[in-house]
């Protein structure tokens, strides 16, 4: 049994007892197989091998609700706005021409490989996976999914993987005018093939991939659909994902449908659970804070996607004060962690003050609060018999504050995470995820990306050259 054990020592662990994270000043960790054998000051079994990381924060791995898993588009809008002028909603002419698959097979299964490494260097040990319907036919499909299960194995991250669907969509005129069009029937087979696909995989990778379901948005799904997703996931004990209260055109086309607020048309249909994530929640009211509460469901805060449109959430500490579980999700580009909490910290402390949130409030979210959502007490921890998904954040270059979280908030990055212990694995070492080119997946994506980019006028209102969607910062001159 020793020979399977590895001791790990830093200058800062981040251990767990009695219901709570507790911090080790030059502790260890020990692992066990898949699991966490010790955490403590010291140890004085055997062990088969020691990992000294020095000036280092020895952390639990993060858990990403809402992880991104393709090429973000959302960042094209940053400086280019309406939304629906920019390729961000289909037009008219686009939906009447037939919407396409703007991406290959091959290139969707690369995308998703792709960021799950960028998920790994960001020390995201646990992930549900998110991307955008904007650039597909309709719904994301089984031979994708199949491909990031395969992917996901290799690479060693544990991941719950579900393909979405919908019974509905956007669609603008040439005025800026936003309607909904449905096609329920197809909605309801793509759930067909979600429930075949989460029963296969379930468990699978030897329990490192678990199934989810993802009913893309509120907005663009009927009652039906959204109450056999929750039957069929209650059934299975599976987290179903769905955005919910993002947008204010996401309001007005559930007001216009259902008659109530987007949270309030979940409830009103016995579809909110335990077991649903809903990210974002920037356009939430307190009445709808309160039913996540009630039913237990847990709020998803992506402070970055959010932050990026001049949105934050109303507000963390009063949702945190409400007894609502909350989670974190990166949703855009990058895929930072780290970021996302600092910038969760900056947000909450802008819309309640100094001494609304402190840094282990975030640091909570992004561990325990996942765990809690998925059901999974042995995650988002560092004690015995939790499973060993660790992330190792490197100090040696920052300025330390008296404390590992602090200085987490304060002072690093993405780019900090050393090493990635996943089921008790090394997944990367040093930076270096095993069998990843970074350099040549980084050009093959650009250049997929910029393919993608180039195609943005067919789903444009008025198809206008990209020159006039992106505007760019400053003029372009030719040398």
């Amino acid at each position: 049994m020793t020979a399977q054990r590895i001791l790990l020592t830093a200058r800062w662990v981040i251990g767990h007892r009695d219901g709570r994270h507790v911090v080790f000043e030059n502790g260890v960790v020990v692992i066990e197989a898949d699991a966490v054998l010790h955490v403590g000051s010291a140890f004085d079994g055997e062990v088969a091998t020691r990992i000294d990381y020095g000036q280092a924060v020895i952390s639990p791995g993060f858990i990403d609700l809402d992880a991104l898993s393709d090429l973000d588009t959302t960042i094209l809008g940053y400086d280019n706005g309406p939304a629906w002028k920019k390729g961000r909603v289909w037009p008219e002419s686009y939906v009447a021409r037939g919407p396409y698959e703007m991406y290959s097979p091959e290139e969707l299964a690369f995308q998703k490989r792709h960021a799950f490494a960028h998920l790994i260097r960001n020390g995201i040990t646990t992930a549900l996976p998110i991307a955008s319907l904007f650039y597909r036919e309709w719904g994301e499909t089984v031979a994708e999914f199949d491909a990031a299960a395969t992917a996901a194995e290799a690479l060693g991250l544990r991941l719950y993987l579900g393909p979405a669907y919908r019974t509905g969509g956007q669609v603008t005129d040439e005025a800026g005018n936003i309607r909904a069009i449905h096609d329920e029937a197809r909605g309801l087979a793509g759930l067909d093939r979600a429930e075949a696909f989460a029963k296969r995989i379930d468990g699978t990778a030897g329990g490192l991939i678990r199934a989810m379901f993802a009913p893309d948005r509120i907005e663009t799904g009927t009652p039906a659909l959204l109450q056999r997703t929750a039957a069929i996931a209650s059934e299975m004990g599976a987290p179903v994902r769905q955005h919910c209260c993002q947008s204010p055109v996401e309001l007005r086309l559930v007001k216009e449908q259902h008659g109530c607020a987007p949270i309030e048309f979940l409830d009103r249909i016995g579809a909110l659970g335990q077991n649903w994530l809903l990210p974002h929640g920037t356009f939430a009211t307190a009445s709808e804070f309160d039913l996540i509460a009630d039913t237990e469901a847990t709020l998803v805060h992506c402070p970055l996607v959010a932050g990026r449109h001049g949105k934050t959430l109303d507000s963390f500490a009063k949702c945190r004060d409400r007894g609502l579980n909350i989670g974190l999700g990166t949703d855009t580009f990058p895929a930072d962690m780290i970021l996302n909490m600092q910038i969760g910290m900056m947000t909450a402390r802008m819309m309640d003050g100094m001494e609304a949130i402190r840094s282990e409030a975030m640091f909570d979210a992004v561990s325990l609060g996942g765990a809690k959502a998925l059901n999974r007490p042995d995650l988002g921890r560092l004690e015995p018999g939790a499973k060993a998904d660790i992330a190792v954040i490197d100090l040696r270059h920052t300025l330390q504050a008296p404390d590992p979280v602090q200085t987490l908030m304060t002072a690093t990055s993405g780019r900090d995470v050393r090493d990635v212990w996943i089921d008790g694995r090394p997944v990367m070492r040093d930076g270096v995820i095993p069998d990843v080119d970074e350099t040549a997946d980084a050009a093959r994506a650009q250049a997929q990306f910029d393919g993608l980019i180039a195609r943005y006028p067919d789903r444009t209102a008025g198809h206008p050259p990209v020159g006039d969607i992106f505007r760019p910062s400053y003029d372009r001159r030719q040398p």
